[in-house]
């Protein structure tokens, strides 16, 4: 059974998962977000719903 012989495939990904921590990450991560959160804490005033039943 090939999937248990872990000479293959251990080293490919271990060897990716090391690219990406050490050099895409960083650069990923120093991108601005594109959605800043919204600063204004204003409270929108918002009415019950009035159900007809009651």
């Amino acid at each position: 059974m090939p999937q248990l012989n872990p000479d293959p495939w251990l080293l490919i990904l271990s060897s990716t998962w090391l690219t990406y921590i050490t050099i895409l990450q960083p650069k990923i991560s120093s991108y601005l977000t594109t959605n800043s959160p919204n600063k204004n804490h204003e409270t929108t005033n918002t009415n019950s719903w009035t159900w007809p039943w009651t």
